[in-house]
Protein backbone atom coordinates (compact mmCIF):
# COMPACT_ATOMS: atom_id res chain seq x y z
CA UNK A 1 0.00 0.00 0.00
CA UNK A 2 2.92 2.09 0.86
CA UNK A 3 4.37 1.88 -2.61
CA UNK A 4 1.35 2.64 -4.49
CA UNK A 5 0.69 5.89 -2.39
CA UNK A 6 4.26 6.80 -3.24
CA UNK A 7 3.81 5.48 -6.84
CA UNK A 8 0.75 7.65 -7.02
CA UNK A 9 2.74 10.82 -5.09
CA UNK A 10 5.53 10.69 -7.46
CA UNK A 11 3.08 10.93 -10.51
CA UNK A 12 1.03 13.93 -9.21
CA UNK A 13 4.08 15.45 -8.32
CA UNK A 14 5.22 14.76 -12.04
CA UNK A 15 2.36 16.20 -13.36
CA UNK A 16 2.16 19.36 -10.95
CA UNK A 17 5.74 19.97 -12.84
CA UNK A 18 4.80 19.46 -15.99
CA UNK A 19 2.13 21.80 -15.98
CA UNK A 20 3.97 24.85 -14.13
CA UNK A 21 6.92 24.32 -16.78
CA UNK A 22 3.90 24.03 -19.63
CA UNK A 23 2.24 27.46 -17.49
CA UNK A 24 5.47 29.41 -17.62
CA UNK A 25 6.16 28.16 -21.43
CA UNK A 26 2.95 29.80 -22.51
CA UNK A 27 2.96 32.83 -20.10
CA UNK A 28 6.54 33.32 -22.42
CA UNK A 29 5.05 33.05 -25.43
CA UNK A 30 1.70 35.67 -24.36
CA UNK A 31 4.62 38.10 -23.27
CA UNK A 32 7.09 37.54 -26.53
CA UNK A 33 3.76 37.77 -28.59
CA UNK A 34 3.27 41.48 -26.64
CA UNK A 35 6.33 42.31 -26.85
CA UNK A 36 6.75 41.76 -30.59
CA UNK A 37 3.33 43.73 -31.13
CA UNK A 38 4.54 46.34 -29.09
CA UNK A 39 7.74 46.82 -31.20
CA UNK A 40 6.01 47.12 -34.58
CA UNK A 41 2.94 49.47 -33.03
CA UNK A 42 6.26 51.68 -31.51
CA UNK A 43 8.01 51.29 -35.22
CA UNK A 44 5.18 52.41 -37.09
CA UNK A 45 4.01 55.21 -35.10
CA UNK A 46 7.30 56.67 -34.89
CA UNK A 47 8.18 56.12 -38.96
CA UNK A 48 4.22 57.86 -39.60
CA UNK A 49 4.65 60.51 -36.63
CA UNK A 50 8.23 61.72 -37.35
CA UNK A 51 6.62 62.28 -41.16
CA UNK A 52 5.24 65.94 -41.33
CA UNK A 53 4.11 65.18 -44.97
CA UNK A 54 2.31 61.90 -43.94
CA UNK A 55 1.15 62.92 -40.41
CA UNK A 56 -0.46 65.80 -42.76
CA UNK A 57 -2.11 63.72 -45.33
CA UNK A 58 -3.49 61.34 -42.47
CA UNK A 59 -4.70 63.53 -39.58
CA UNK A 60 -5.18 66.76 -41.42
CA UNK A 61 -8.26 65.17 -43.38
CA UNK A 62 -11.06 63.00 -43.15
CA UNK A 63 -8.70 59.96 -43.53
CA UNK A 64 -7.62 60.28 -39.78
CA UNK A 65 -11.42 58.79 -38.99
CA UNK A 66 -10.44 55.76 -41.50
CA UNK A 67 -6.96 55.00 -39.65
CA UNK A 68 -8.61 55.71 -35.67
CA UNK A 69 -11.55 53.09 -36.00
CA UNK A 70 -9.96 50.90 -37.80
CA UNK A 71 -8.42 49.28 -34.90
CA UNK A 72 -11.68 49.08 -33.65
CA UNK A 73 -12.79 47.24 -36.18
CA UNK A 74 -10.02 45.25 -36.72
CA UNK A 75 -10.45 43.47 -33.06
CA UNK A 76 -13.64 42.89 -33.13
CA UNK A 77 -13.18 40.57 -36.86
CA UNK A 78 -10.02 39.10 -35.29
CA UNK A 79 -12.21 37.71 -31.85
CA UNK A 80 -14.68 36.50 -34.25
CA UNK A 81 -12.75 35.01 -37.21
CA UNK A 82 -10.16 33.42 -34.14
CA UNK A 83 -11.81 29.92 -34.02
CA UNK A 84 -11.56 30.12 -38.19
CA UNK A 85 -7.61 30.90 -38.09
CA UNK A 86 -4.67 28.76 -38.19
CA UNK A 87 -2.49 29.77 -35.06
CA UNK A 88 -0.06 30.96 -37.84
CA UNK A 89 -2.29 33.34 -39.47
CA UNK A 90 -3.76 34.45 -36.31
CA UNK A 91 -0.53 35.34 -34.98
CA UNK A 92 0.07 37.33 -38.68
CA UNK A 93 -3.41 38.90 -38.28
CA UNK A 94 -2.55 40.53 -34.44
CA UNK A 95 0.80 41.43 -36.09
CA UNK A 96 -1.28 43.55 -38.75
CA UNK A 97 -3.19 45.02 -36.53
CA UNK A 98 -0.49 45.96 -33.95
CA UNK A 99 0.44 47.89 -37.09
CA UNK A 100 -2.93 49.18 -37.88
CA UNK A 101 -2.88 50.19 -33.66
CA UNK A 102 0.56 52.32 -34.41
CA UNK A 103 -0.50 53.76 -37.87
CA UNK A 104 -3.51 55.19 -35.59
CA UNK A 105 -1.10 56.51 -32.86
CA UNK A 106 1.26 58.43 -35.09
CA UNK A 107 -0.13 61.63 -34.03
CA UNK A 108 1.40 61.40 -30.46
CA UNK A 109 4.81 62.69 -31.82
CA UNK A 110 3.22 65.58 -33.35
CA UNK A 111 1.70 66.45 -30.18
CA UNK A 112 3.80 65.52 -27.35
CA UNK A 113 7.38 65.96 -27.19
CA UNK A 114 10.13 62.86 -27.35
CA UNK A 115 10.57 63.15 -24.11
CA UNK A 116 7.62 62.76 -22.24
CA UNK A 117 6.49 59.70 -24.46
CA UNK A 118 9.85 58.05 -23.65
CA UNK A 119 9.32 58.67 -20.29
CA UNK A 120 5.25 57.97 -20.16
CA UNK A 121 6.53 55.04 -21.60
CA UNK A 122 8.77 53.63 -19.75
CA UNK A 123 6.37 54.86 -16.03
CA UNK A 124 3.67 52.65 -18.42
CA UNK A 125 6.29 49.98 -19.03
CA UNK A 126 7.29 49.33 -15.11
CA UNK A 127 3.55 49.72 -13.83
CA UNK A 128 2.18 47.15 -16.24
CA UNK A 129 5.22 44.81 -14.66
CA UNK A 130 3.82 44.82 -11.21
CA UNK A 131 0.33 44.69 -12.06
CA UNK A 132 1.21 41.93 -14.07
CA UNK A 133 3.17 40.10 -11.65
CA UNK A 134 0.97 40.92 -9.18
CA UNK A 135 -2.13 39.14 -11.15
CA UNK A 136 0.16 36.19 -11.87
CA UNK A 137 1.48 35.27 -7.99
CA UNK A 138 -1.64 36.52 -6.17
CA UNK A 139 -3.86 33.92 -4.40
CA UNK A 140 -6.73 36.26 -4.30
CA UNK A 141 -9.14 35.41 -6.83
CA UNK A 142 -10.12 38.70 -9.14
CA UNK A 143 -12.72 37.34 -11.48
CA UNK A 144 -15.23 39.33 -9.30
CA UNK A 145 -13.34 42.64 -10.42
CA UNK A 146 -14.44 41.63 -14.27
CA UNK A 147 -18.04 42.57 -14.35
CA UNK A 148 -17.36 45.69 -12.40
CA UNK A 149 -14.02 46.50 -14.35
CA UNK A 150 -16.34 46.11 -17.81
CA UNK A 151 -18.87 48.05 -16.52
CA UNK A 152 -16.24 50.80 -16.10
CA UNK A 153 -15.17 50.58 -19.50
CA UNK A 154 -18.36 50.70 -21.36
CA UNK A 155 -18.82 53.98 -19.28
CA UNK A 156 -15.70 55.35 -20.23
CA UNK A 157 -16.18 54.73 -23.67
CA UNK A 158 -19.28 56.17 -23.85
CA UNK A 159 -17.80 59.39 -22.03
CA UNK A 160 -14.55 59.50 -24.14
CA UNK A 161 -17.14 59.63 -27.49
CA UNK A 162 -19.36 62.50 -25.68
CA UNK A 163 -16.05 64.57 -24.99
CA UNK A 164 -15.31 63.97 -28.76
CA UNK A 165 -18.30 66.89 -28.76
CA UNK A 166 -17.78 68.91 -25.79
CA UNK A 167 -14.26 69.04 -25.67
CA UNK A 168 -14.13 70.01 -21.73
CA UNK A 169 -10.41 70.13 -20.72
CA UNK A 170 -11.97 69.08 -16.86
CA UNK A 171 -14.02 65.53 -18.28
CA UNK A 172 -10.85 65.21 -20.53
CA UNK A 173 -8.78 64.89 -17.50
CA UNK A 174 -11.46 62.96 -15.59
CA UNK A 175 -11.69 60.51 -18.23
CA UNK A 176 -7.43 59.67 -18.15
CA UNK A 177 -7.25 59.12 -14.36
CA UNK A 178 -10.47 56.96 -14.75
CA UNK A 179 -8.77 55.07 -17.79
CA UNK A 180 -5.55 54.61 -15.64
CA UNK A 181 -7.09 52.75 -12.92
CA UNK A 182 -9.39 50.61 -14.78
CA UNK A 183 -6.67 49.55 -17.29
CA UNK A 184 -4.57 49.02 -14.44
CA UNK A 185 -7.38 46.64 -12.93
CA UNK A 186 -7.27 44.98 -15.93
CA UNK A 187 -3.67 44.06 -16.33
CA UNK A 188 -3.86 42.55 -13.03
CA UNK A 189 -7.50 40.70 -14.09
CA UNK A 190 -6.28 39.40 -17.68
CA UNK A 191 -3.17 38.18 -16.18
CA UNK A 192 -5.03 36.30 -13.73
CA UNK A 193 -7.15 35.11 -16.47
CA UNK A 194 -4.76 33.91 -18.90
CA UNK A 195 -3.21 31.98 -15.93
CA UNK A 196 -6.57 30.10 -14.85
CA UNK A 197 -7.32 29.07 -18.32
CA UNK A 198 -4.21 27.62 -19.27
CA UNK A 199 -4.48 25.52 -16.03
CA UNK A 200 -7.97 24.57 -16.68
CA UNK A 201 -7.18 23.40 -20.18
CA UNK A 202 -3.30 21.95 -19.26
CA UNK A 203 -4.05 18.70 -19.24
CA UNK A 204 -6.12 18.01 -22.88
CA UNK A 205 -2.88 19.11 -24.76
CA UNK A 206 -4.30 21.14 -27.76
CA UNK A 207 -1.58 22.62 -29.00
CA UNK A 208 -3.94 24.45 -31.30
CA UNK A 209 -6.16 25.70 -29.08
CA UNK A 210 -2.66 26.80 -26.53
CA UNK A 211 -1.15 28.84 -29.56
CA UNK A 212 -4.51 30.65 -30.18
CA UNK A 213 -5.35 30.84 -26.62
CA UNK A 214 -1.19 32.51 -26.16
CA UNK A 215 -2.55 35.17 -28.90
CA UNK A 216 -5.80 36.00 -27.41
CA UNK A 217 -3.73 36.44 -24.07
CA UNK A 218 -1.03 38.61 -25.73
CA UNK A 219 -4.16 41.02 -27.44
CA UNK A 220 -5.57 41.59 -24.08
CA UNK A 221 -2.49 42.25 -22.24
CA UNK A 222 -1.40 44.53 -25.12
CA UNK A 223 -4.70 46.46 -24.88
CA UNK A 224 -4.16 46.69 -21.43
CA UNK A 225 -0.45 48.41 -22.20
CA UNK A 226 -1.53 50.67 -24.95
CA UNK A 227 -4.63 51.92 -22.99
CA UNK A 228 -2.94 52.66 -19.81
CA UNK A 229 0.05 54.80 -21.93
CA UNK A 230 -2.64 56.96 -24.11
CA UNK A 231 -4.31 57.97 -20.61
CA UNK A 232 -0.90 58.66 -18.93
CA UNK A 233 0.02 60.67 -21.82
CA UNK A 234 -3.02 62.37 -21.57
CA UNK A 235 -1.93 64.37 -18.34
CA UNK A 236 1.63 63.39 -18.26
CA UNK A 237 2.78 64.30 -21.38
CA UNK A 238 4.17 67.51 -22.17
CA UNK A 239 2.78 69.40 -25.63
CA UNK A 240 5.17 70.57 -28.73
Amino acid sequence: MADYQTIRTVAAGARTADIDAGLRAHMNKVYGLMSVAMLITAGVAWAVGTNEQLVAAIFGTPLKWVVMFAPLVMVFAFASMINRLSVAAAQLFFYVYAAAVGLSLAFIFAVYTDTSIAQTFLVTAIAFAGLSLYGYTTKRDLSGMGTFLMMGLIGLIVASIVNIFLASSAMGFAISVIGVLIFAGLTAYDTQTIKNTYLQHAQAGDQDWLGKAAIMGALSLYLDFINMFMFLLSFLGNRE
